[in-house]
């Protein structure tokens, strides 16, 4: 896929698809800004930012590279920031989808991965995909690069809040499930279920709390924006700050879910265990009798039969008596 570069009008906002061989041109101009979309950085993408949009050689090693958490620096002349989205994988992997994102005055550059051979490319740049379409089609017209910036991370929380409210469905599904006791037979798949929602809950907090995070931090810094720009800051920090809140409020739903579920099997095993208690304690002086009179009662050529009934009536006697024992105790 190749770069996709748009000329922005600054005063109405109109988009028009240009060449990447005319950037320097285009960049030049006062009437319009620029917005370039890379959907896999390379080497060449490097030279571009660094000899064409001349951005911090930090700046460009650090678009070029995986970044793990979200990011932000601030340069003379533009914005650096680093921002992820979650992408389901095979066995409750979830993909961490990088955004890089530079901010001037006259350019946005939004640049995708490094992508992990596994993930398609169409959901690398959904984002940025969409923003194009909307541009194409008239219904968004961003008159500085912040504005457009807005839409592309908006477009993440929004992806990231639909997953939150299909997980939270299914939390609800696991939650009817366990009130309803029907996952008693296999309680090793049940939790691996209910881990499973968790840990993808878990990593669209992580996300959206780091991008609330970075999100504070860049309104606090870019003091010279206008009051509009540093207003969409504001409502991106907001909306990261909300997400988080709303994930953090399902994973303590699912956590006491799981903890009741975990707690209600975990008496069924203890239970248990006092049941095994109490045939071990009755079996253990029966066993502990025969094995060391059987061998002179019973013998080869002939049995004490007096002897056998009367250790029986002991044996019998033993037992009934711990059974009784062990139910004023309470195990059974």
């Amino acid at each position: 896929m190749t770069n996709g570069v748009y000329l922005i009008d600054r005063t109405t906002g109109a988009a028009q698809p240009a060449d990447e061989a005319d950037l320097p041109a285009l960049l030049a101009r006062d009437d319009a800004w620029v917005w370039l979309d890379v959907p896999e950085p390379d080497e060449a993408t490097g030279r571009v930012l660094r000899d064409v949009l001349r951005c911090h050689p930090k700046a460009v090693d650090d678009a070029l590279a995986r970044n793990h958490i979200a990011r932000m620096h601030r340069y003379p002349d533009h914005l650096y920031l680093v921002l992820h989205r979650p992408l389901s994988g095979k066995a409750g992997h979830v993909h961490y989808l990088e955004l890089d994102l530079i901010i001037s005055g006259n350019y946005l550059v939004t640049s995708h991965g490094p992508r992990n051979t596994s993930v398609p490319l169409e959901a690398m740049v959904a984002e940025t995909t969409d923003v194009a379409a909307r541009l194409d089609s008239g219904h968004l017209t961003p008159r500085s690069p912040t504005a457009l910036a807005y839409a592309v991370i908006s477009s993440i929380t929004n992806a990231e809040e639909r997953i939150v409210n299909e997980f939270a469905r299914e939390v609800g599904l696991l939650e009817q499930r366990v009130m309803t006791q029907e996952e008693e037979g296999n309680p090793q798949a049940f939790l691996d279920e209910l881990f499973t929602t968790r840990h993808t809950l878990l990593t669209v907090l992580t996300m959206s709390a780091q991008g609330s995070e970075i999100l504070a931090r860049a309104r606090s810094l870019m003091t010279e924006l206008p009051e509009e720009d540093r207003h969409l800051l504001s409502d991106l920090h907001d909306q990261y700050r909300r997400l988080a809140d709303i994930t953090k409020s399902q994973l303590v739903f699912l956590e006491g879910v799981t903890d009741f579920y975990r707690a209600r099997n975990d008496t069924r095993m203890t239970i248990a265990g006092e049941r095994l208690a109490v045939i071990a304690a009755v079996t253990l002086p029966i066993t502990a009798i025969s094995s060391v009179m059987g061998m002179n009662v019973i013998v080869n050529g002939s049995t004490h039969w007096t002897a056998l009934w009367i250790l029986l009536a002991i044996m019998s006697g033993m037992s009934v008596w711990l059974l009784r024992w062990a139910r004023k105790q309470g195990w059974w």
